[in-house]
């Protein structure tokens, strides 16, 4: 079984970059224990561009 951590990634609206380094982020949560499992962009403006980007964690779990 596994638990899974979603961290949301601000991105600028104008600049279309990330406010954080998700990469810091990504090693961070690598240091403790999770893998990355996925990054999700769900698009969100008029013109489809996203507003965030969530990064989703896993670990596995003792069952």
């Amino acid at each position: 079984m596994y638990e899974y951590k979603f961290v949301e990634v601000t991105i600028g609206s104008f600049s279309g970059n990330p406010k954080d380094d998700y990469q810091d982020i990504i090693n961070e949560h690598a240091r403790k224990g999770w893998r990355l499992h996925q990054i999700f962009t769900p698009p969100f403006g008029p013109n489809g561009q996203a507003y965030i980007m969530e990064l989703i964690f896993e670990k596995k779990i003792n069952d």
